[in-house]
């Protein structure tokens, strides 16, 4: 036990800049007692005393605003930062290294009683606000965006975004370069801002192609010099957009 409160306390310098002092981190991080209670709850729903792990688990859901169930299976270094809002369902199962951050749900789809939560393995971190739901697997050192739906499984080393969650990168870096667990998770790339940026620039080829027609005809209908300055000018744009250069 010593061991546990040990670890996770150092975990929390590790991965919260914020945090100044053993005093602040012990008193003043939910999701570090959030992580207590449920180790607490959990053995007593080991030992099927499941009305007083439950009972336990809705006292720490009042405290820290943070909802785990005593039947979820959860791994060492589990980190929880602000954590509010928090909700983990009964099936889920959760790695070594996980990281949430605020908002995050862990849910169901079904109300039969079988695995119905999600599966997070080693070394997953989930934005704030995300919703992973049903018995799906987010493989290991994957990064789920902030506020994205995840309703399939992942592959590992995967990036997620948006609504339903899409795979946006399958090389997602895992440590940054002191060997650490790599929290920018907000470095997310953004599809949308793509999928316009690739329309406009479209929209301008087709204007320039556009232009040239227009000088065609004109040309056809008169030949002298600015046409044929015009039809070379063209010309040069055409190179350089199928890429042969100017």
């Amino acid at each position: 036990m010593w061991k546990n409160l040990k670890e996770d306390i150092r975990l929390t310098f590790d991965r919260d800049p914020a945090a100044k002092s053993l005093l602040e981190i012990i008193v003043c991080y939910p999701g570090l007692h959030a992580i207590w209670f449920y180790r607490m709850s959990h053995g007593l729903w080991q030992w099927r005393l499941f009305f007083l792990a439950r009972f336990l688990s809705h006292i720490a859901r009042w405290i820290t605003g943070i909802e785990i169930h005593p039947g979820a299976t959860i791994g060492q270094r589990f980190f929880i930062d602000h954590g509010m809002g928090i909700v983990i369902g009964e099936t889920t199962e959760i790695g070594d290294d996980v990281t949430l951050y605020h908002g995050v749900t862990l849910g169901g789809t079904t109300w039969r009683k079988e695995k119905r939560h999600p599966t997070l393995e080693d070394g997953v971190i989930v934005g704030a606000g995300a919703k992973v739901l049903g018995p799906i697997t987010i493989g290991m050192c994957s990064r789920i965006g902030a506020n994205s739906v995840t309703l399939k499984d992942i592959p590992a080393h995967a990036t997620v975004v948006g609504i339903p969650g899409n795979i946006v990168n399958k090389k997602a870096e895992t440590l940054d370069e002191n060997g650490k667990i790599n929290l920018d998770h907000h470095l997310m790339p953004n599809p949308v801002a793509q999928a316009l940026s690739h329309t406009l620039q479209m929209i301008d080829d087709l204007n320039l192609r556009i232009d040239q027609l227009d000088t065609q005809k004109r040309c056809q209908e008169t030949d002298d010099g600015l046409c044929n300055d015009l039809q070379r000018e063209h010309a040069r744009i055409d190179r350089f957009l199928d890429g042969s250069g100017i």
